[in-house]
């Protein structure tokens, strides 16, 4: 059986074509559009290739333009903007058949310290004590449909290598309108043997920071993401590194949705570790649009 963690990395690791050119490609699935977060990470970890390696990505900022075809390639076009004393800006393009279907902007920068205040961590269960949402949605799936479950299973295959934990799950099957709020503890499935490749765990927890941003935001108006009227995308995305982290120990994630509007809804998320720290914060807009 394959490893999920190691199919992830792969997935995450564009090769490189020619100077500032990387390819990229998307793992066996049964979505009919390429997931958010793996565009976003890819071009971060394209990106990454071109800076020195003692400088870390702290901010990057991108679009989503077209939906991917997980059958074709994705290339990566990096532009080297500037190299300055202290940090570097990175520009990427990410073309399908000569398309861009997605363009983002990173900056790096060479660790310093400095002024340093954080929120507060909130406090909640622990992960030991929360139900596994890979196993509750398998769950979800055989009561939904049993003749699709293990189509399902297929369709969530990129989900393998995340281990996810809700504090206090989101009832997909019987919504009701909430508190747009959700703490979710995530971790990769196994523990990464290259513990201290910073652009690799940067890269992974880019990619997981686009999991349930859509489902928080769609809380306050009692609508599930399995709403076959609802038309959901991601928009654009964006993520702040603020200190040294691993993915593959528990992370808090915690979601926010400050306002829907115009078929839109913006998202924030927070990332600590267990002992407190405050180590990444991202936002998302997201296309929540109900059709007839």
């Amino acid at each position: 059986m394959s490893d999920p963690v190691e199919e992830l990395i792969d997935a995450l690791t564009p090769t490189f074509l020619e100077k500032n050119v990387y390819i990229g490609r998307t793992p066996l699935t049964s979505l009919e559009r390429v997931f958010g977060g793996q565009v976003f990470a890819q071009a971060m970890r394209a990106a990454q290739n071109t800076v020195d390696k003692t400088r870390q990505v702290h901010s990057q900022h991108g679009y989503f333009i077209r939906p991917g075809d997980p059958k074709l390639p994705i290339i990566y076009e990096v532009n080297r903007v500037r190299d300055g004393r202290s940090f570097s800006t990175r520009s990427v393009n990410a073309k399908q058949e000569d398309k861009i279907i997605f363009s983002c902007l990173l900056s790096f920068q060479n660790p310093e310290n400095g002024l340093n205040y954080q929120i507060k961590m909130p406090d909640c269960k622990q992960p030991e004590d929360c139900e596994n949402d890979n196993e509750r949605w398998e769950k979800i799936s055989r009561i939904i449909n049993p003749s699709d479950s293990e189509k399902s299973k297929f369709h969530r295959a990129k989900i393998r290598a995340i281990d996810m934990r809700s504090v206090n799950p989101v009832d997909v099957i019987n919504p009701k309108p909430e508190i747009p709020e959700q703490l979710i503890w995530v971790k990769t499935s196994r523990q990464i043997i290259d513990k201290y490749n910073a652009s690799l765990h940067q890269g992974i927890l880019a990619f997981l920071s686009d999991f349930n941003i859509m489902a928080t935001s769609l809380m306050p108006h009692g609508i599930s993401i399995l709403n076959k009227q609802l038309q959901p995308a991601s928009l654009d995305h964006t993520i702040w590194f603020h200190d040294d982290f691993i993915v593959d120990d528990w992370l808090l994630y915690q979601l926010n949705c400050d306002r829907t509007g115009s078929s839109r809804g913006l998202t924030r998320g927070y990332f600590f570790e267990r002992s407190g720290k405050l180590v990444a914060s991202t936002i998302q807009e997201g296309l929540m649009r109900i059709r007839e």
